[in-house]
């Protein structure tokens, strides 16, 4: 609506993708021109993505660093890989906010961005996001999955400006 005011044929295309019932930030180019360099160069572009979840379980590690091969089944369900040398490399660091006997908020990091890379990496080590039964969740005490994302830093395409969006929870 905001661009459609100013030209009535404006789109936009989207650059940041976010699971569905994931909240928080979104990106989106206003030209195809933008959205085909910044793809082109994300990880070079994208200087921070952070995010927030609510697992299943008590964490006990205060912090760490999650660092797996990722490999995409032909059903679309994505899965740890302990074959050396198949799938893509996926790196999540995270650290605890606090706990009960049910439940862990986490703040997650993102090195790497793979399909489903938070969702499948903790389910992996037992802490399934809530709300995600596609891997392995068993309550959804939000009615959703419970994953925000809250901060995404990037250069501007063009002018190279660090730009930093957050969205709180």
């Amino acid at each position: 609506d905001h661009l459609k005011q100013r030209d009535n044929k404006a789109r936009v295309f989207v650059l940041h993708r976010l699971d569905r019932d994931t909240s928080g930030v979104m990106m989106f180019a206003k030209s195809q021109e933008v959205q085909n360099k910044m793809q082109a160069n994300w990880d070079e572009e994208v200087v921070n993505r952070q995010y927030s979840a609510v697992v299943e379980g008590r964490m006990k590690a205060k912090e760490g660093v999650l660092d797996n091969l990722l490999v995409e089944a032909s059903s679309g369900v994505v899965f740890v890989s302990k074959q050396a040398g198949s799938g893509k490399r996926a790196i999540t660091r995270f650290s605890l906010v606090q706990s009960n006997m049910n439940y862990s908020l986490l703040n997650l990091t993102l090195e790497t961005g793979r399909k489903n890379q938070i969702r499948v990496q903790l389910a992996h080590i037992g802490f399934p996001i809530c709300g995600d039964k596609k891997y392995g969740s068993k309550s959804s005490p939000l009615k959703r999955l419970a994953l925000h994302a809250g901060l995404l830093v990037f250069k501007h395409p063009v002018t190279g400006e660090e730009m930093k969006f957050t969205s709180p929870i």
